[in-house]
């Protein structure tokens, strides 16, 4: 059903429940409505978080909105976008806050529910953004697994920026490790792969990690 049709159909339940007497039609509005409801929460939640990257100037009604969004799909049974929502409510005290500690249980709770509906595109974020939290807590051997499970992940399912943005994550971590040739073959990779897919903005992020790691 288009969005459109959902709202149509919350009207039709309205009119069923206000001039019908179909008293049921008030619970199946609001399951209509939630279902709107929650996409929308999301999108606006992510636009702000992409205007904190390009500003870095908080704004809570993003979390507002992931925690709204997050209660409508577990009210609606939706496992994989409250698996999304839960991972955004991390994105935010991770990188918003700078508090990978309060993030971690949510990126946890969003891999799980990921893995229950084999969502590998949610899944391979939060895996993704825990491997962060073991970098940025000395855990190098375990941050290199979830991040390259990150990778795999995309790749499988063809999210080939996404590919490109997990390799630079690899280089980084290999230069923190001391092994800067391992770091530049990643970035190799991750270019190659953002030049086949245009993804421009990764390409940026490549030729800044090469100024910035040293052999």
């Amino acid at each position: 059903m288009q969005r459109h049709d959902w709202v149509e159909s919350a009207g039709e339940l309205f009119e069923a429940a206000m001039f019908g007497g179909d008293a049921s039609a008030l619970d199946r509005s609001d399951a209509v409505l939630d279902a709107v409801e929650a996409p929308f929460s999301m999108s606006r939640g992510k636009v702000l978080h992409v205007r904190f990257l390009n500003d870095r100037e908080e704004n809570s009604q993003e979390l507002v909105l992931f925690e709204r969004a997050a209660e409508l799909y577990e009210r609606l049974g939706d496992a994989s976008g409250e698996a999304d929502a839960l991972f955004w409510i991390g994105c935010w005290h991770q990188v918003v806050k700078g508090d990978g500690v309060t993030g971690e249980p949510y990126f946890e709770r969003s891999y799980a529910l990921a893995k229950s509906v084999d969502d590998r595109m949610t899944m391979s974020y939060a895996i993704r953004h825990l491997g962060f939290a073991d970098k940025d807590a000395g855990h190098f051997d375990r941050a290199r697994e979830r991040l390259t499970e990150s990778v795999m992940l995309r790749r499988e399912i063809g999210f080939r920026p996404g590919e490109a943005a997990g390799l630079v994550a690899l280089a980084y971590l290999a230069a923190e490790t001391g092994d800067p040739s391992a770091a530049f073959r990643h970035l190799d990779e991750a270019q190659s792969v953002a030049e086949s897919c245009g993804a421009k903005a990764v390409s940026g992020w490549i030729e800044q990690a090469r100024t910035l790691i040293r052999p």
